[in-house]
């Protein structure tokens, strides 16, 4: 693993480890993008691999704070998280070369400043045709002291994500997930101004809200959302977006 200085502030994860039935939830919707040699940024202490990878040929755990990578490495290595190596680091640590055909950002992509830099550098490590898969929290509007707590730079809507531009990739997907969700936001930005919610709290939204919003979000065209899930892919060699089955951005 290579070294680093960066220790993450928030104190959520294990809180959201919890909310089995949300990850369920997007995982489901971020598989059917993964290519067979994946590089998750941010992996945290793993707890959304399980639910990404079922038989990739090779899984790549990027994670800044050393002691979160190396307490992932361990669990790597005694087989409790289906991953093949774990990268202490940012992307930056990574050769700048075509390597991977997916680059997961899963609540991950708010906490970098420069975004649009990002995704340039994540683009570098993508074969042509390869993707790049974000999830992360939605309308600049429902901004709170929880986000400020975790170290989020911003919330997307979608204009803020088609804003995003880097000349080696092509938006081909953009769409927005847990709409009965947006209710419990929507009561902390205004009403409780809680910096963490409390595990009583993500029991009801996981339990209740997420089924909820996974039946009536298709309804809705995926238009509304408390979450937003955007997919880049890269352009071939001769400038071209390569052929994908969405067509184009939702």
């Amino acid at each position: 693993m290579n070294a680093t200085g960066f220790r993450y502030q928030g104190s959520e994860l294990e809180l959201f480890a919890r909310a089995v039935n949300w990850k369920r939830y997007w995982s489901a919707q971020v598989r059917p993008h993964l290519g067979p040699r994946v590089l998750e940024v941010g992996a945290g202490i793993g707890a959304n691999t399980p639910y990404l990878n079922h038989g990739a040929a090779e899984w790549v755990c990027l994670e800044p704070d050393r002691k979160m990578a190396e307490e992932l490495a361990a669990a790597v290595n005694n087989g409790a998280i289906p991953a093949s190596r774990v990268i202490a680091g940012t992307i930056s640590a990574l050769p700048a070369i075509p390597r991977f055909d997916s680059v997961l950002y899963i609540d991950v992509l708010e906490h970098i400043e420069d975004d649009a830099a990002e995704l340039a550098r994540a683009a570098e490590r993508l074969h042509s045709g390869g993707k790049i898969i974000m999830v992360g929290p939605a309308h600049a509007w429902l901004f709170s002291e929880f986000d400020r707590s975790i170290g989020h730079f911003r919330r997307y809507s979608p204009r803020a994500v088609r804003a995003l531009h880097c000349p080696a990739l092509e938006l081909v997907s953009v769409r927005q997930l847990d709409l009965v969700g947006i209710m419990a936001s929507i009561a902390n930005r205004w009403a409780l101004r809680q910096t963490m919610p409390n595990p009583g709290q993500i029991a009801v939204w996981d339990r209740c809200m997420v089924p909820l919003s996974r039946a009536l979000d298709p309804l809705f065209f995926h238009r509304f959302g408390k979450s937003i899930m955007a997919v880049w892919q890269r352009r071939s060699a001769a400038g071209a977006p390569v052929s994908s089955a969405n067509g184009g951005a939702d």
